[in-house]
């Protein structure tokens, strides 16, 4: 029971996180049976997941499945779908991921290079500039502020903690990549910026997911030499929005990454955000996978 969550939104939502289940319906059966029941012990009315806030994943996998998952995201058998439906669990949310292969022949389509150009030369105090590891905190600090504003109305978005950075800077520390990682401002103020991270699961398979003692070393000398990448988040302050800093940030980041020939999922993308699902498809990526987010009415 995430009480923050419940808090901010009013709700009495229950939220399970991790399943597993051999392929024996009433296996999953039994194990929801048993979490429902418990969730109506602490008072709630519905339930839904998978959401896990530990390792920041959303739903299970839908469609897509010939793909491996990348950094941070879920992979499960389509079965635990089949699973929701037979048990009452309705779709309450899609998220979507995007693909720019530039193995497979994705280039930034010309256009919107002009566009950067004409942009960029009517806005002279516009800058997109890489973070700056030297002032990392101050850049997070940024990252965390703009984050706030902007996602407040996106669907099960609950606002970070200040304290909560410093918990976030060291987790992805160690592998964060400058030329990933970029910042927009206008007259030197942060207004927007975009995560891209590479994908570590290729290094944890290899070291079979032993980070210590020496999967750590492993990890900080190949994490350069990674060809599958993924945009984690892009965001711009409200007042910012529909004046094409979006496609420039993400612009900014797979430019920078074209001479390591990468492949770039942009994850995740809720359904309903068409504003960058169009961009998106704009740049010319394609949609490659689905997520699903599933909810139960309880009853006592």
């Amino acid at each position: 029971v995430d009480h923050t969550f419940n808090d901010y939104y009013n709700s009495k939502i229950g939220m399970f996180g991790s399943f597993e289940s051999v392929r024996r319906p009433e296996v999953a059966g039994a194990l929801f049976a048993e979490t429902e029941h418990w969730l109506i012990g602490q008072g709630m009315d519905a339930i839904r997941g998978p959401i896990n806030p530990v390792e920041e994943c959303w739903g299970f996998l839908y469609n897509g499945f010939e793909r491996a998952a990348t950094f941070m995201m879920p992979y499960n058998p389509s079965y635990y779908n089949e699973y929701m439906d037979g048990i009452g669990y309705q779709k309450v949310k899609d998220l979507l991921a995007f693909e720019g292969d530039a193995e497979k022949g994705y280039q930034i389509p010309e256009r919107f290079i002009h566009f950067r150009e004409k942009l960029l030369a009517r806005r002279t105090n516009i800058l997109i500039r890489r973070i700056d590891m030297k002032h990392l905190n101050r850049d997070a600090e940024a990252i965390w502020r703009i984050s706030n504003q902007a996602f407040r109305n996106n669907w099960g978005w609950v606002p970070y903690d200040k304290d909560e950075i410093k918990s976030v800077i060291k987790k992805f520390k160690p592998i964060a990549d400058p030329d990933t990682i970029w910042m927009v401002e206008d007259n030197g103020l942060p207004i927007g910026f975009c995560l891209g991270f590479p994908d570590i699961n290729i290094i944890l398979r290899q070291i079979r997911g032993r980070i210590l003692p020496f999967g750590f070393i492993t990890l900080v000398r190949k994490r350069k030499h990674l060809q599958n990448y993924r945009l984690f988040g892009l965001a711009l302050l409200p007042e910012y929005h529909g004046l094409g800093l979006d496609v420039l940030l993400y612009m900014s980041l797979f430019e920078a990454l074209t001479p390591r020939r990468v492949r770039l999922e942009a994850s995740y993308i809720l359904e309903d955000n068409l504003s960058m699902i169009n961009a998106l498809k704009k740049l010319g990526l394609k949609l490659i996978k689905t997520y699903r987010v599933y909810e139960k009415t309880l009853s006592g």
